[in-house]
């Protein structure tokens, strides 16, 4: 019986910071403004006025840990 092996010929591709760090900047600003948006949006902080955004967000808020009664 003959036996063989497959060994993996593929290297590892590095992948360029320069190319990574303008993604990385742009998703940690979105995740920036919807912590805003769930945990500081109402009262004295809020941008938009009206409790839209407050009622809209207010399961996600509990869900989260934030209080908002």
């Amino acid at each position: 019986m003959t036996s063989v092996t497959f060994a993996p010929t593929a290297a590892p591709v590095a992948i360029p910071v320069r190319e990574v760090l303008p993604w990385a900047v742009f998703a940690g600003l979105v995740l920036m403004i919807a912590l805003y948006f769930v945990g500081a949006e109402e009262g004295a902080t809020s941008l938009i006025r009206g409790m839209y955004v407050h009622e809209f967000l207010h399961d996600g808020r509990h869900l989260l840990g934030f209080p908002c009664h």
